[in-house]
């Protein structure tokens, strides 16, 4: 799913939040009335699961594959697919991993219907190639997880790749490097024989679908990707992600394995992420992130607007590992407290908190504290007056509030009540009133530009629309007057890339203090955005170098944070 993904991919990626539909613009506002059920849930399940489980990352003498493996170690049609004779998942009980989802605090599950790999995960006419025939396990898995969600009420979601598919003739391959001469074919006959019929099973034998998710369109043309929207637009309650192809957008934006700086304002988007290295089951991978990791990226991504689809990847017996579980479990017992500061709650209408994150629901707000201030003081920068502030977990007992002009001081206890999140419910009168960001509405200038985008792309408040360095370059500078001297404390950098692409940019962030530029810091991003925290600056003006020697300077928004 992660790699070699082509360069066709990382444009549609890239599509702005114009993008038009074939026939007429999705509709992707987050006011889209079927939206109202996802954008209250927040956090939902990916599972990969595949016959690529069962050699469990490992070919020959390597140990680091995943679910690309077929593709990443050059297997042969006929190897690869003697896989499907040695999966019976006997240890399978979809109503088990339901009840693990509801622990967790998890409202979605959304399944790898078929991978890349061309394999089916449920009884399909289309091919013989699926569980239900080519295993000895005979039995069709989506059919029993839907009938499971529907006794628990689950929303189930189907991942369907719809142009890779490595097995059936055909079937894109990514870059199109062509390992098997017996794959070659015809791919509109892949789509009209393949593709479309089971897209077309899979919403209709399931009872109702929640949501669709595609994945690398890869040399889909406009009129593939019209087939299967038309077969789309037959169920209008359907959520479906921007990944169909042929600048076709959807409903979401899936940043994948990264939570974007600013997230994507005025749409609706989803992270979805790992919780090791691998999307498929990987006996060799220990990477992985701990609960407290994955819990604030899970309240980041919520205080952004967001939802998080967390993975996992169940083993070749049926399994979903064991420190996947205990983290799911230790997750939903944090949400068990503090859930109403997640679900249905808004985007923060802080700009940024160097102590941790915020959410809103109506006139309360959740203040999401990672770093306990040591002095028990907490400055919140709201302008409002606060009509209370208390502990979530200790609703009864207010705590003191010392208001200022543009901010309030909350007294807190001495020792944080959490040590994954400790949560504070604060009651404001009125509209949130914060400072506006140092960079909005100013100009920036810049060493170069490229004709194809606009400087002013910088501060324009939609992460999708970016600047570019001069074709050609490898090192730019931006450089932005506030108008006045303001205490700087942080800044984030939206960039255009995904953790794939193989892409790094140095970057050189400096003041002026009236007489040479002094740098703050300097390290290197990894191509998909960075926000940074250091030591206040009062200054006027700042001053961004970058650097990168794969492709042109890029930056989708530059953005300067107030001290708090």
């Amino acid at each position: 799913m992660k790699k070699y993904i082509t360069s066709l991919l990382l444009l549609i990626f890239s599509i702005s939040a114009n993008s038009q539909n074939v026939d007429a613009k999705i509709l992707t506002e987050e006011n889209n009335p079927k939206m109202m059920w996802w954008k209250d849930a927040k956090f939902g399940m990916f599972i990969h699961w595949g016959i690529y489980a069962v050699p469990a990352g490992k070919w020959e003498n390597t140990t680091t594959y995943g679910e690309w493996i077929m593709h990443t170690a050059k297997i042969p049609r006929t190897t690869y697919s003697a896989l499907a004779k040695e999966f019976n998942p006997s240890k399978f009980n979809a109503e088990e991993w339901v009840k693990l989802a509801k622990s967790a605090g998890q409202k979605y599950i959304v399944i790898t219907s078929k991978h890349h790999d061309g394999f089916a995960m449920f009884g399909t006419k289309a091919s013989p190639y699926n569980i239900v025939d080519a295993t000895p396990f005979k039995r069709d898995i989506l059919k029993e997880l839907a009938d499971a969600c529907r006794k628990h009420n689950m929303k189930l979601g189907f991942y369907y790749s719809q142009a890779q598919d490595w097995y059936h003739p055909g079937g894109a391959v990514s870059g199109n490097k062509e390992w098997d001469s017996s794959h070659v074919g015809d791919m509109d006959k892949y789509i009209d024989e393949i593709a479309l019929p089971q897209v077309k099973e899979i919403l209709s034998n399931y009872g109702d679908v929640a949501v669709l998710w595609w994945d690398t369109p890869t040399n889909m043309t406009k009129s593939m990707t019209q087939k299967l929207a038309n077969v789309v637009k037959q169920y209008p309650q359907l959520i479906t992600n921007n990944r169909l192809g042929a600048g076709m957008g959807g409903d979401l934006e899936t940043p994948e394995q990264f939570i974007p700086a600013t997230g994507f304002p005025g749409r609706n988007w989803e992270v979805c992420m790992t919780m090791n290295g691998h999307w498929g089951f990987n006996a060799w991978d220990d990477r992985w992130k701990s609960t407290k990791e994955l819990t604030q990226k899970l309240v980041d991504i919520v205080s952004k607007g967001g939802n998080f689809l967390l993975n996992v990847g169940p083993n070749a017996e049926g399994i979903i590992p064991v420190v996947c579980q205990q983290n799911l479990l230790e997750i939903g017992e944090w949400l068990q407290l503090n859930g109403e500061s997640i679900y249905g709650t808004s985007a923060s209408p802080f700009h940024f908190l160097s102590w941790g994150r915020a959410t809103r629901k109506g006139q309360v707000i959740y203040l999401h504290v990672f770093d306990w201030p040591k002095n028990g003081q907490l400055d919140v920068p709201i302008g409002n007056k606060l009509k209370r502030a208390y502990l979530l977990a200790d609703p009864k007992k207010s705590l003191k509030i010392v208001a200022a002009k543009n901010s309030n001081q909350l007294q807190l206890p001495s020792y944080a009540p959490d040590k994954i999140s400790s949560v504070i419910a604060i009651e404001f009168e009125g509209e949130p009133q914060v400072s506006p960001l140092p960079t909005a509405g100013k100009t920036f200038m810049a060493s170069s530009t490229d004709s194809l985008t606009k400087i002013s792309s910088l501060n324009d408040g939609n992460p999708n629309t970016n600047w570019r360095a001069k074709k050609g370059s490898t090192t730019a500078s931006l450089e932005v007057d506030l108008g006045e001297i303001l205490s700087i404390n942080a800044f984030s950098l939206v960039e255009p890339w995904h953790p794939w692409s193989g892409v790094k940019q140095p970057y050189n962030l400096q003041f002026w203090d009236g007489k040479n530029w002094k740098t703050i810091i300097s390290k290197t991003s990894e191509g998909t955005g960075v926000t940074e925290l250091f030591e206040s600056i009062k200054a006027r003006k700042f001053r961004l170098l970058l650097e990168n020697q794969k492709e042109a300077p890029a930056l989708g928004e530059f953005i300067l944070f107030r001290s708090e």
